[in-house]
């Protein structure tokens, strides 16, 4: 394909730097939100239609779901700084290719995830040390979430391609569209028919095929630069070693991060019920806190791929700076209203004081260090879209996952209360930001982005 006029709506690589990442950052956000309300109200409905032993099946789902899609959504982040680089530089056949190997890719992972996440669900929720009175009903729920897994894979790689090319608007209106639809359907399942804790999974496997479904229809009617054709759907040597090179080395990152807080998650049911209940209401809400953090990283990352595409060097800079100060203000102020309000929002969750005690000693412990989240995932989602994707994994993995868990497992021997557990968090947040400090400040960075795509 030849040079073809971008739509300037969606090209990152001309106009004003801070209007144009915070026009593409803000739908990102907004977005997030709304997955993070539907996730959430999940586990609103759940406690107060099901009690707190239900609230606690899923409040644990977390670390577990993230450790099993978390890979394939690793690797798919590979074809998105591909896809922005290609875009950026205008080689449409290139990019062209990418994404049709990008979404054969995906639906291969959605069937593997789907069988390995039926077999195995038992299995890693024992390991987990979930409590024998929850098993049965965290089983329930994991099991049916699987078999739709394909559907949570295929959102994110379509999603993915959109934001690359620079649009984040259409998936914003769908994830709402999908947002309402699992809440009324929550409502619907739990509340109205009391079906049980597997009719949240189902509620959220229903929602998830349907903002799949109006992604991909969008991309078969976008500009043919990067027309999803489905005919065309299949693996590619050459764009599928370039994604792999990429995207491997975050797809080991998300899925051993997520073993490290599979570790974590086991110390907490230690604690009993009301701990998995209470921790896993704050991590419903902490998880608002990291919306600012992940959208202006994933912001940057696409932000970076195409002007490095376009190799407009010094605009990367300045938009790097803008994208960082943004994301850790944004995200300490997030953590006071956090720390200041814990009781109220984990209140929405439960009405047992113990459930809410154990979320409230959470809080306080972690939320005013949200500043460090934000700079550490910043500085990650950078160096992906310069196609570094190794470093981020290398310190986050030696931080997040052996720091984490080693510094776990000696001090619950030395002194076993939940508050070690909360502390690994700021700990590990913090060390590794001086870890991407140092790196980010060393020559590559001083002398220019040109210096670092060339390596």
């Amino acid at each position: 394909m030849g040079r073809t006029r971008v739509n300037p709506e969606n090209d990152l690589t001309e106009g004003s730097i801070y209007k144009k990442l915070l026009l593409f950052a803000l739908p990102i956000l907004v977005g997030q939100v709304f997955q993070q309300l539907y996730n959430t109200i999940d586990s609103l409905i759940v406690g107060h239609f099901l009690g707190d032993q239900a609230l606690a099946a899923v409040s644990s789902s977390g670390s577990l779901i993230f450790m099993m899609v978390g890979f394939f959504q690793g690797v798919a982040l590979g074809a998105g700084v591909i896809i922005a680089k290609e875009f950026g530089a205008r080689n449409y056949r290139s990019m062209n290719l990418a994404l049709h190997t990008d979404v054969a890719f995906g639906l291969v992972a959605g069937v593997i995830l789907t069988v390995v996440g039926v077999v195995f669900t038992p299995t890693i929720l024992r390991w987990m040390n979930t409590p024998p009175d929850v098993l049965p009903e965290s089983v329930q729920y994991f099991r049916i979430y699987f078999c739709g897994a394909v559907f949570s894979i295929m959102y994110n790689i379509f999603v993915g391609i959109l934001q690359a090319v620079g649009d984040s608007r259409h998936p914003l209106v769908y994830l709402i569209i999908s947002s309402m639809t699992n809440v009324v359907l929550d409502l619907v399942f739990v509340g109205g028919f009391r079906m049980g804790v597997g009719s949240a999974a189902l509620a959220t496997i229903i929602s998830q095929a349907l903002s799949a479904a109006l992604c991909l229809l969008k991309l078969t009617r976008v500009p043919e630069e990067y027309r999803l054709v489905l005919r065309k759907v299949r693996f590619h040597r050459e764009s599928l070693k370039n994604i792999i090179r990429f995207g491997l080395p975050s797809g080991i990152q998300n899925s051993v991060i997520a073993l490290a807080n599979i570790v974590v998650q086991s110390s907490i049911n230690s604690f009993g019920d009301a701990a998995m209940a209470g921790c896993g209401s704050y991590f419903k809400i902490e998880g608002f806190a990291f919306l600012p953090v992940t959208c202006f990283a994933q912001g940057l990352s696409t932000f970076v791929g195409q002007n490095l595409g376009a190799k407009r060097y010094e605009r990367v800079k300045k938009g790097v700076r803008f994208g960082i100060l943004c994301s850790v203000s944004l995200a300490e102020v997030i953590g006071v209203i956090v720390w200041v309000f814990s009781p109220v929002l984990i209140g929405l969750f439960s009405d047992t004081a113990g459930v809410i005690a154990f979320g409230v000693r959470q809080a306080k412990v972690e939320s005013l260090f949200y500043c460090m989240l934000a700079l550490a995932h910043c500085i990650a989602g950078v160096l992906r879209g310069a196609g570094k994707a190794r470093v981020p994994m290398i310190i986050m993995l030696s931080f997040w996952c052996v720091l984490r868990v080693s510094y776990i497992t000696a001090a619950l021997h030395f002194y076993p209360r939940i508050e070690v557990v909360f502390s690994a968090y700021p700990l590990t947040w913090s060390t590794s930001c001086i870890a991407f400090l140092l790196y980010f400040f060393k020559a590559d960075w001083q002398h220019g982005f040109e210096r670092l795509e060339k390596k």
